[in-house]
Parts: C-alpha cells; sequence; structure tokens
C-alpha cells in the first residue's frame, strides 16, 4: 500500500486511491444507482432500529484516549479503592491502544503524544508492569526523547504530584479564591467554558491542599535527568501576554504564603458548595469524567469520606462510564452522549423514509421530551430573564443544555408524528426561545454560553490543554439557523444575522471550520444545508465555492476523508484524508441541499457509501471524526458512522427533508419565537 506522510510526525495515512481497501467490503449490485442506494439505506434502516434502547434511546459508545482509563486508576490508587479486576481490565485496554513505537497517540492513526504516553505508562506501572518490560522500555526511552516528564502538559503533572512524582512548587497556582471574583472582572469563572469551569473549580481546591500520597514506586526513568527533573526555563519578555502571566503566577505563588488561613479555607468551602451544588441526579457533574474526578478528590480532601452520599454517588456515577468489552477489558467513556445519538437516529431514520408516526419513532419522541431541561443552570449567570427550554447531550446534566443539541433535537422532534402534537409544539417552543435568547452579540451561537470569548483564559500557564472558552462556531450556528428556518423563522432579523456571521466567516476556499467535528468537511457539511434551508439558493456565490472545494477534495475512491492534522497544518491537511463513512456522508449532504443530486461527484460519493457497507448494514471507522478540543482531544462516536450514512442515502433517495416535512407536517400555526423574556402563548402564522 502506498501512503501518505506528515512530514511533522512521522506517521502516514492511506492514500486516498487506497483508503476504500481498509474497510471491509460488500459488493454493490448497482453501485451508485438508487436501487442500491435503496438497499444500502434499508439494511442500514434495520440495523438502527434493532440497536435502540427499550426506553427509546440510542447510544454509541464513545472513544477518546487512553488518559481517561489512566486517570481512573490513578484516582482509585489515590482514594485506597483499586482492585484488581479493574486494574488488570484497564490495563488490558491500555496495552492493546499502545503503538508499536512503545507511544500512544489522542486518535486512531495519529502520532505518539508525550503526556498520553506518561500517563498510560504510570497507569501500567500501577497494574504491574515492570520499566525493563520491552513494551515499556520503549514508551519510557520515547519519553525522555521528548523532554520527559517536565515537558508534559500542567494536567498530567498535577496527576503525578498528588503521589509526589512531582513538585506542587514547579506547577501554576490556581487559588480557590478565583470562586469570588465578580462577574465583571477578568479571569471570573464563568469567564471559562463550562467544561473548563468544572474542572477549575475544584482543582483550585486541590491546588490549595497539595496532596500527596506515598508512591508506589519511583519514576526516575521518565525525567531526562532524575537529579534535575525539572530545570529552569527563563521567562518569555514581560512584554508579552505569555510573559506577563507567567509572572502574575509568580505573584500569585507569593501570595500563597501570605494569605490568611481562615481566608483560604472560606473560599474553599464557597468552592465545595459550588461544586456540589452543580452535581447531578445520576451523581456526575457535567455529564463528563474530568470534573467528576477532580470534584470527587477536592471534596475528599476537605473531608469527605468515600461513603458520604455526593462521593458514593459520583464514584459510581464514574462506574457508569465504563464500557467492558467482550475480551475482557474496560474502556473509560469521557462522557455519553445519548440525546445527541438519539435525536441524529430519528433524524436518519425519517430522511430515510421510515414513516413519521413509526412505533420505535414516536418512543424516540417520547424519550427526547422527558428529557427536556425545564430550569435554570450556569447560562442563566449571563441570561437571567431568559426562561428555561433546552436538551443537553448526556443523560444527567441539566445545569448545561447546550444549543447544539437543543437545535438538532428540535429538528428531529418535527420529524416525528407524535400523539401529542401540542406537547411537542410547546417544547419546542421553549427550544426556539431559549436558542434565540442565546444568541451571541456577533449574531452566532456558541454551544454552551453566551459571549464566552474573553481573551484571558487561554493565556494562563495552567491552560495548557485544550479551549477552555466556548465563542461561536459555524457548525453549531448552522444548527441553529436550519432550525430557526425549520420553525418559519427564516426571515427573522436574529435568524438573518446568525446567515450573515456564517456567510463572513467562510474560508477563502470555500470551507467553513468544523469546532466541533473534524474539520472542514464537518463545518461545510453542517452550513450549507442551512444556508439552503434558510432560503439561499444553489446558484449563491457560498454555496458555489462550497460545492467547488468539497469536489476538489473528494478522494479517488469516491469518499471524503479528512484528518486531525488539519487542526494543526491546514494548509496541508484542510479535506484530507482517507474517506470514512461519516465524513462522506456530511460531503453527501452538503452537496444535495446544494442541488447538486445529479453531479459525478454525489454519484461517487453514494457508489462509496454502497460498496464500504457491510452485509449486516453497517460501516465500520476506526478513524476519530469527532472533536472535544480541536487537535488536543479527539471523539470517535461509534454510532457517527451510522446515522450519518442513512441520512446522506435518505437524502439522495428521498430529496430535500426540510421541504418534505413542511409538505408532510398537519397545518397548524406554530409559536412565534419572541425575544428573551416575552411569552409563547401567542401563536402566529409563519
Amino acid at each position: 500500500m502506498t501512503a501518505t506522510t506528515d512530514g511533522s510526525t512521522g506517521a502516514t495515512l492511506p492514500s486516498r486511491a487506497a483508503a476504500a481497501s481498509d474497510t471491509t467490503l460488500t459488493t454493490p449490485e448497482a453501485a451508485g444507482a438508487p436501487e442500491a442506494a435503496a438497499r444500502a439505506a434499508r439494511r442500514a434502516t434495520d440495523f438502527l432500529l434493532s440497536r435502540q434502547d427499550t426506553e427509546g434511546w440510542w447510544k454509541g459508545d464513545l472513544e477518546t484516549n487512553v488518559t481517561m482509563d489512566a486517570e481512573d486508576l490513578l484516582l482509585r490508587q489515590f482514594l485506597g479503592i483499586q482492585d484488581e479486576k479493574t486494574t488488570q481490565a484497564a490495563a488490558k485496554f491500555i496495552r492493546g491502544e499502545q503503538r508499536e513505537d512503545g507511544t500512544w497517540a489522542t486518535f486512531w492513526g495519529g502520532p505518539g503524544e508525550l503526556s498520553t504516553t506518561i500517563e498510560a505508562y504510570v497507569a501500567l506501572r500501577l497494574a504491574g508492569d515492570t520499566p525493563d518490560a520491552p513494551h515499556m522500555a520503549r514508551a519510557a526511552a520515547w519519553i525522555r526523547e521528548r523532554g520527559g516528564v517536565a515537558a508534559s502538559r500542567v494536567f498530567t503533572r498535577i496527576w503525578l504530584a498528588l503521589f509526589g512524582w512531582w513538585k506542587w512548587e514547579d506547577l501554576p497556582e490556581m487559588p480557590p479564591e478565583l470562586i469570588w471574583f465578580p462577574g465583571w472582572m477578568p479571569l471570573n469563572i464563568y469567564d471559562f467554558g463550562c467544561w473548563a469551569r468544572q474542572t477549575i473549580v475544584p482543582l483550585t481546591i486541590v491546588s490549595a491542599k497539595r496532596p500527596v500520597r506515598p508512591a508506589p514506586f519511583a519514576l526516575d526513568e521518565l525525567h531526562t535527568d532524575p537529579a534535575h527533573p525539572n530545570p529552569a526555563r527563563p521567562l518569555d519578555p514581560a512584554n508579552t501576554w505569555e510573559g506577563a502571566f507567567q509572572r502574575l503566577d509568580k505573584a500569585l505563588q507569593q501570595l500563597r504564603k501570605v494569605v490568611p488561613r481562615r481566608v483560604r479555607k472560606a473560599a474553599m468551602n464557597a468552592a465545595a458548595r459550588w461544586i456540589i451544588e452543580r452535581q447531578e441526579n445520576d451523581g456526575c457533574w457535567g455529564g463528563i469524567q474530568p470534573p467528576a474526578v477532580y470534584s470527587v478528590i477536592a471534596l475528599h480532601l476537605l473531608g469527605y469520606d468515600l461513603e458520604h452520599p455526593v462521593l458514593r454517588e459520583g464514584l459510581a456515577s464514574l462506574d457508569r462510564f465504563a464500557v467492558w468489552r467482550e475480551d475482557g477489558a474496560r474502556m473509560i467513556e469521557a462522557c455519553q452522549s445519548p440525546v445527541w445519538d438519539t435525536c441524529l437516529a430519528a433524524i436518519a431514520l425519517v430522511d430515510a423514509g421510515l414513516p413519521a408516526d413509526h412505533p420505535q419513532l414516536v418512543k424516540a419522541a417520547d424519550w427526547l421530551l422527558g428529557e427536556e431541561i425545564v430550569r435554570p443552570g450556569d447560562w442563566s449567570v449571563k441570561r437571567p430573564q431568559l426562561p428555561p427550554g433546552g436538551w443537553a447531550f448526556e443523560f444527567h446534566n441539566d445545569n448545561y443544555p447546550d444549543i447544539d443539541d437543543t437545535a438538532e433535537v428540535s429538528l428531529a422532534l418535527r420529524r416525528i408524528r407524535h400523539h401529542d402534537p401540542e406537547r411537542v409544539d410547546r417544547a419546542i417552543g421553549r427550544a426556539v426561545r431559549w436558542n434565540l435568547g442565546m444568541q451571541s452579540k456577533n449574531g452566532a451561537w456558541g454551544a454552551f454560553d453566551v459571549d464566552n470569548t474573553s481573551p484571558f483564559p487561554n493565556r494562563l500557564p495552567f491552560c495548557d490543554f485544550g479551549e477552555v472558552i466556548d465563542p461561536p462556531s459555524a457548525d453549531v450556528t448552522a444548527h441553529v439557523v436550519e432550525m430557526l428556518a425549520a420553525e418559519g423563522l427564516a426571515h427573522d432579523p436574529r435568524t438573518r444575522r446568525g446567515i450573515a456571521w456564517l456567510l463572513a466567516e467562510q474560508e477563502q476556499n470555500g470551507a467553513w471550520f468544523g469546532r466541533w467535528g473534524v474539520n472542514y468537511v464537518y463545518g461545510t457539511g453542517s452550513v450549507v444545508p442551512a444556508l439552503t434551508a434558510a432560503g439561499l439558493p444553489g446558484s449563491h456565490p457560498a454555496i458555489r465555492r462550497a460545492v467547488a472545494w468539497l469536489e476538489s477534495v473528494q478522494n479517488d475512491d469516491g469518499g471524503w476523508g479528512e484528518d486531525l492534522r488539519s487542526y494543526k497544518h491546514v494548509k496541508e491537511w484542510s479535506g484530507r484524508g482517507a474517506s470514512t463513512p461519516s465524513q462522506t456522508a456530511w460531503a453527501l449532504m452538503a452537496l444535495l441541499a446544494a442541488g447538486e443530486k445529479d453531479s459525478k461527484a454525489v454519484e461517487r460519493g453514494v457508489q462509496w457509501l454502497v460498496t464500504a457497507q457491510r452485509e449486516d448494514g453497517t460501516w465500520d471507522e476506526p478513524f476519530f471524526t469527532g472533536t472535544g478540543f480541536p487537535w488536543d482531544f479527539s471523539i470517535n462516536y461509534h454510532l457517527y458512522r451510522q446515522v450519518f450514512p442513512l441520512t446522506a442515502l435518505g437524502r439522495y433517495l428521498h430529496g430535500d427533508p426540510f421541504e418534505r416535512q413542511l409538505l408532510a407536517r398537519p397545518t397548524r400555526p406554530r409559536p412565534e419565537a419572541k425575544p428573551a423574556g416575552s411569552s409563547l402563548s401567542e401563536a402566529k402564522g409563519s
């Protein structure tokens, strides 16, 4: 097989011509023809229906990287609750993810990553793997070659500091008094994105306490010079942002020595109250693993024993993130995605031709309606007068509904013929009102918060990993625009502001950046259907540029793919990578929305999907096409490989879902979404 090499990493990807050979293929009876596409859609529909839970939801595995598993073992070691079965099952999974060069990557086929490799190595030491074992020796040598522990990210060194493998004094300072910063003050906790906020607050307690548990072994083999593990580094110039914040950290280190003990204790107690108030009904925090892990540690350091209901339920929630595989390995999900998966599955099934009143679709709608969040959360700090209404990503995350899920759930519910249409109307009316109220001042939408764009959090020495703010993105804004268009609000001034922002954000090459999916293919696959749903014709210059770009990056095999390296090396990797089912589907969804059904590009893309499908109606997709933090944290949503190809095939076979739904929907007046704080009790025809 030929390969394309990324010179910056030495990693390889299959060439475009060879990409399809990596997938178990079926032979299409009439490749690319509507008949073959229809057969593929029927198989995919049958499979997807078979995967629905009896309660009405769908959920695929959410695969990230082995830091989740390593930190789970470190947490158990810190709390003294490790057990042999769990330890060995986690170790089996971690070993299975190691690359031939001894490293661990953050995504399938990606380059080795230093901090991930360090955490995986330490976890395997906890499981009993010895430093002289060949796989361990390779990992340690690679770590030393790249600067050792001293070159790793702050989060990794915090975990090591918990056991004395790193000095707390050599970590950035995070004062718990941060909890008292008012909203107008820079670096208050609401300047951070919700995921960062929930992590930072408990970490301020951990940083203040600086605990050290006895280390079960030394880690000298991970330092370039064990006698001097943290060599001094010069500060950046004081007239740069980096230098200024480094000096601020030095000042905070000194301030730590003079803060009155009762003040620090009061700040930690205030942070603890903030944490406990945000624990969800299932015991987790925010439905994601990092805040839960650090919240458990922080509260335990403040004297909460492991049998306290808060900690007991918190630990139980983390156990529910474990996926036990048939081979006995145990993988930890960073998060769970039932609401997101369910709405995407419902959209795919209806667009593929399943009757809108099919019992399983109605059951999905019932479950989604039961998941609606109708109480204020942290978003109300910026929007105190805005009535609630929306959906979160997870089973339990009432503090943090998100704008993206709310838009997609609304689109899914509109496709289903429910036995209580008034209930659906009321829920969607609340969702539309809430999403409109969460519009940022530039006319676009972020994922969780309004105008979460402070330039300061990303500059903190502590924040050296991933995004810590939540600015508006093209993909989320597109989904909101599509929802508003479906609700008859395409010409509402607020919708038009969103459209204007999207048009201004188009890249010079015709693509759009993808914040929550990889990457320009996802962004473009999200924006084009939204713009055409809102009334832009396929002849619009922005649409034509997008079509031209998608055609220019189509692989030789007919599919589309984009490697995560496009987040770091835009010119070299934008729209480039081995063909995948989900990314091929995103490209097709954009081309079909642009009126390109009869084009050669669409014909070849559909043929690739049909050919790549397995006999059981599934597609295989080892590549990571979901994004947590661009480049730093990547996700393989295991249901993406099913729902998006089915959606694309359905739209190829049955046409524009927006127009079909308008024609099929019973004639009823729909609520007009009004500005935040206004009533939705009036109804007007659109």
